[in-house]
């Protein structure tokens, strides 16, 4: 487990950085990390044993518990996040963005990489939670399905607005107003994940791809095709592809679409579902055509210019990794500052430049082509207003939905 602090300098790492973009990894990549989170605990009834634990079900209560708030006395901040999800220097060895935060505040930041994939750090923080005790951390990084359930526990804080006046001019529309946290009173997103439609152009040799039903009907592809272990990603783009609006579906229409799947599985169209390992089955060529998170894509494009992506006409999902502060938090104001902080223009571009995922933050144009300008006119970083117009959320599921929805994916998957 790697701590950062600006005195004291971490191991350094090995991935290589090239105009602002990784050409290297030297850990999985920040999504590779999340297939457990949606898998088999929840098919195994992973929210239906918080009740038998004692801790209320989902959808019971609202609002956190604040602590004494010793920020003032008490200079530092406790941040947890996800491995390679920080901007680093060329060195390897600092956190540029930290930095200069701590530089201007005078809050030592005790940085963490420390979130291997949603469900295993919810493990590790649910028994303080439960309990009504501090976990240490006052600044966490979860995905909108996981940061939906623990605001629907009460086991985060409610923002306080004063202490976010950047976060709340510069917020990009497409995150402004999430069901799972109507007005972003509980979190503010750190990095968007889009999903879309790559495809090696030598691979499919001229075969045309417009739409997901190309991927799953048109038979020069058969066996080259691949789609996504995790369940929101494929079922969402699936239902788009099917005009069903994901942030609204019913039972029936996900049914329907895990049938089209189903359909494409049984005649072997597709190779296989897959994590972040499609990357080297896409560049190989193995794969003519999948469905991939916008991050990796920016990354493989950067080495192969025969990788590129489309989004269909029907549109492509979006979700957000949310920063979030939990119960008992010692020093939420200052949580609340490094938060704000990431969304002044100048540092949410150093941070999208090195991350490559979208930013959701407006008004980075200018200083992002500072540093990496064909990072500045990229869509999938940098969402133009024809591509936020195309962004479709998955819905929040309730309590029941959750495990049933998940377990009839992991039948069709074969998880």
């Amino acid at each position: 487990m790697e701590q950062y602090e600006p005195d004291r300098l971490p191991p350094a790492r090995p991935a290589a950085v090239r105009s602002g973009f990784r050409t290297g990894r030297a850990a999985p990549s920040r999504r590779s990390l999340l297939r457990a989170a949606t898998g088999g605990v929840l098919a195994a009834g992973g929210l239906g044993t918080l009740s038998a634990c004692g801790i209320p079900a989902a959808g019971t209560t609202r609002g956190g518990v604040p602590a004494e708030d010793r920020s003032k006395e008490e200079k530092t901040v406790s941040f947890s996040n996800w491995t390679e999800y920080m901007d680093v220097d060329e060195s390897g060895r600092r956190h540029p963005t930290l930095d200069a935060f701590s530089g201007r505040t005078g809050i030592r930041v005790k940085y963490t990489e420390d979130i291997n994939d949603n469900t295993e750090f919810f493990g590790k923080i649910k028994p303080q939670l439960a309990a009504g005790q501090d976990t240490g951390r006052d600044l966490i990084v979860l995905t909108d399905w996981l940061a939906a359930r623990l605001i629907r526990l009460g086991w985060v804080q409610k923002l306080d607005p004063s202490n976010l006046p950047h976060a709340f001019t510069h917020l990009s529309p497409q995150f402004r107003n999430p069901d799972w946290d109507p007005g972003r009173a509980y979190s503010y997103p750190w990095q968007g994940i889009s999903t879309v439609i790559a495809y090696n152009r030598k691979a499919l040799d001229g075969i045309e791809v417009k739409t997901l039903s190309d991927l799953l009907d048109n038979p020069e592809l058969k066996g080259r095709v691949g789609l996504l272990t995790e369940m929101r990603d494929t079922m969402g783009m699936t239902l788009l592809d099917m005009d069903k609006d994901p942030a609204k579906f019913t039972a029936d229409d996900y049914d329907a679409a895990i049938a089209r799947i189903q359909k494409a599985v049984d005649k072997s169209q597709i190779r296989r579902f897959t994590g972040n390992d499609y990357t080297a089955d896409l560049t190989k060529g193995d794969l003519a055509a999948c469905l991939a998170w916008a991050g990796d894509i920016v990354q493989l494009k950067a080495d192969n210019p025969d990788i590129d992506f489309l989004i269909p006409d029907s549109g492509y999902l979006t979700s957000s990794d949310n920063l979030l502060i939990p119960n008992k938090a010692r020093h939420k104001t200052n949580a609340e500052r490094l938060i704000d902080y990431y969304f002044e223009p100048q540092p949410a571009a150093e941070l999208a430049a090195y991350i490559n995922f979208v930013c959701p933050v407006d008004g980075v144009k200018d200083e992002l082509a500072k540093i990496d300008e064909d990072a500045a006119n990229n869509p999938l970083i940098l969402p133009d207003q024809a591509m936020q117009a195309k962004s479709r959320a998955f819905r929040s599921l309730n309590s029941e939905e959750e495990p049933a929805f998940e377990a009839r994916f992991a039948k069709l998957t074969g998880a």
